[in-house]
């Protein structure tokens, strides 16, 4: 993911300079990015960074006029307190400065960076005073890897990057490890690998006169002990807010482009977002096997508001290339994402051929109606080693204390930055990803809401109707807007109802026995019937043809199979199981091939 890298040492600054150009190097990904570098001996501080060509944060480094004060900047901010005086080609305003006004905004905020609105990290040099402050948002989700040594503090965007100086480092941390398998990402700021840390979410770590300061400059509590609204008065605010805030995500930078869906986020942005006719161009990720919800109801809502739309299918090229997909998709994101998203590297490729700019829904469900993403799940019997069950069960054991406390700060918080950062990060390396459900001011709002608002959509609907009675007369992708009632909205949401049930049962869900009889009437293709109604990526049917001897050559090689936290026999197991179809086992197969990917991505590397 594009961003910083760096180092803050008083080594000799030729050997600084060795280490920093090769940190670099590690964050070249695509052909697009421009890099820089920026140092400073007296500070003790190289720092470098990488940005994709057009986006918020390419020019680097920022200074004030006076020149000793120093900023490296990745990311986008939406504080909306940038002077706009220019329009881009879709007729709205945009950025004249981009972000040269942040330099004056530290000089003119003590309480710097606090007032900044984004996803961001950045690095500041204040020469005068003999400062630097490394910062990242409030919710950490621009991630800033560190590992401190004896004689220096390693930082950058991604782990690699320090696994390129620190080969030391070039191990799996036995609790990150755990929770990875267990809870599909890393808890609590750690990482899968030793020694190498993420910075917590609202940091300003600031280092002067040789002394560092860990220092935050946000907490929840100070969204959380707001006074609660009736719920009318939280709808009316909420509104105001969000028709405010919105302008700000379409404003600066690049061609925007909007990844539609069929549910009811996407949807309020199309109720208050008034794109000029054919200025705002829509895509929707398709099956190989039908056109699914997604696709059927973005058409439609993409017509009402006068845009176009397009469909990005993953079919038999992204099957064709998997291989390169899946491995990449793991070393992009230091293993932060499995290989089950390698098919969203894939559509996101091919979106940013649309516009440089993707506007989603995410976070949405999550913010508005406290959606709880991940859980903890038990791995498959005598897949791992004995050794590490202690931590399996460790891992339960904490994610069960996060639940502890305000829901909406377990997901904006924890959940966003932890489960959520992979395929962010892994999206983040072809597009600039936004959203608006993450904006400050946005969240901060919804933390004054009645339970009793969070507990259903009725809020979506309305705020859906209020920007456009158009929209509000299409269904979503689960029900039929707003009504509840009937004998028409009820036999709907139950068909809506079965055909996700069948399709996950068919898919990830297939009991055992069952797998048996599908692989028996296979040259029937009763996929057809099944798939492709709700999502657009196939796992265990693709597990079980098209990728049996990818996956056959990779997990059963030697080197798979002797790895120390594996029992090989449950793998072949797993694998030849589900390969001659007469089994599922998708999630386990998930879960082993990404680890035997970062395995040789990063500590095979040593």
């Amino acid at each position: 993911m594009p961003g910083i890298v760096g180092l803050i040492t008083k080594i000799p600054r030729d050997r600084a300079e060795r280490e920093l150009g090769a940190m670099l190097d590690t964050m070249r990904h695509e052909p697009s990015y421009t890099t820089g570098t920026w140092m400073d001996e007296a500070l003790g501080v190289y720092t470098g960074w990488a940005a994709r060509s057009g986006s918020f944060s390419e020019h680097m480094p920022l200074r004030n006029q006076r020149g000793d004060v120093t900023l490296v900047f990745s990311g986008e901010e939406f504080s909306g307190n940038a002077s706009v005086s220019s329009t881009n080609g879709a007729g709205r305003p945009c950025e004249a400065a981009g972000p040269a006004y942040l330099v004056r905004q530290y000089e003119e905020d003590p309480k710097f960076p606090a007032g900044l609105n984004g996803r961001f990290h950045g690095l500041l040099a204040d020469a005068s005073r003999g400062l630097l402050m490394l910062f990242n948002d409030r919710y950490g989700m621009h991630r800033i890897y560190f590992h401190q040594s004896k004689e220096t503090l390693y930082f950058a965007a991604e782990a690699k990057a320090i696994l390129a100086v620190c080969p030391e480092l070039r191990n799996l941390d036995p609790r990150g490890l755990a929770e990875f398998i267990t809870c599909g990402c890393v808890l609590e700021n750690r990482t899968l690998f030793d020694g190498i840390r993420v910075l917590p979410p609202a940091s300003a770590w600031t280092f002067q006169n040789g002394a560092l300061n860990q220092k935050e400059y946000f907490r929840p509590r100070d969204w959380e002990e707001q006074p609660q609204l009736d719920r009318e008065s939280y709808y009316q605010e909420l509104r105001q807010v969000f028709a405010s805030i919105l302008p700000r995500y379409f404003a600066h930078g690049d061609r925007v482009g909007m990844s539609l869906t069929g549910g009811l986020d996407t949807r309020m942005i199309m109720a208050w977002e008034k794109s000029p006719a054919g200025a705002l161009p829509c895509y929707s990720f398709g099956s190989m096997f039908r056109d699914c919800q997604d696709v059927v109801i973005a058409r439609r809502v993409a017509k009402a508001c006068g845009q176009t739309h397009e469909v990005i299918p993953v079919a038999s090229y992204f099957l064709s290339q998997f291989p390169r997909y899946a491995e990449r998709s793991v070393y992009l994101t230091d293993g932060c994402a499995d290989v089950s998203h390698s098919a969203d590297l894939y559509v996101n490729e091919r979106a940013a051929q649309i516009a440089p700019i993707r506007m989603t829904g995410n976070y949405g469900g999550e913010v508005l109606r406290r959606v709880r993403a991940f859980k903890p799940e038990a791995p498959a019997p005598g897949l791992f080693a004995s050794a590490l069950l202690p931590q399996l069960e460790a891992a339960k054991t904490t994610y069960s204390a996060l639940l502890d406390g305000h829901p909406l700060s377990f997901a904006v918080f924890r959940q966003a930055p932890w489960h959520h950062y992979g395929l962010l990060a892994l999206e983040q390396t072809q597009v600039s990803l936004r959203s608006p459900f993450l904006d400050n001011e946005f969240v901060r709002t919804v933390f004054r809401a009645p339970d009793s608002a969070c507990m259903n959509n009725d809020v979506c609907y309305r705020l859906i109707k209020d920007g456009s009675t158009k929209l509000a007369q299409i269904r979503t992708d689960r029900e039929l807007m707003g009504r509840a009632n009937g004998l028409w909205p009820r036999a709907f949401r139950g068909f809506i109802g079965f055909t996700i049930k069948a399709e996950y049962a068919y898919d990830y869900g297939m009991p055992q026995p069952v797998a048996r009889i599908d692989h028996a009437v296979s040259q029937f293709h009763p996929e057809r019937l099944f798939l492709g109604r709700h999502k657009f990526y196939h796992y265990r049917v693709w597990y079980r043809d098209a990728l049996a001897n990818y996956l056959r050559e990779t997990l059963l090689d030697s080197r798979s199979l002797s790895r120390p936290y594996l029992q090989r026999p449950a793998v072949e197991t797993i694998v030849d199981g589900h390969l001659r179809g007469g089994r599922n086992y998708t999630s386990e197969l998930h879960k082993v091939l990404t680890l035997e990917l970062i395995c040789r991505s990063f500590l095979d590397r040593r």
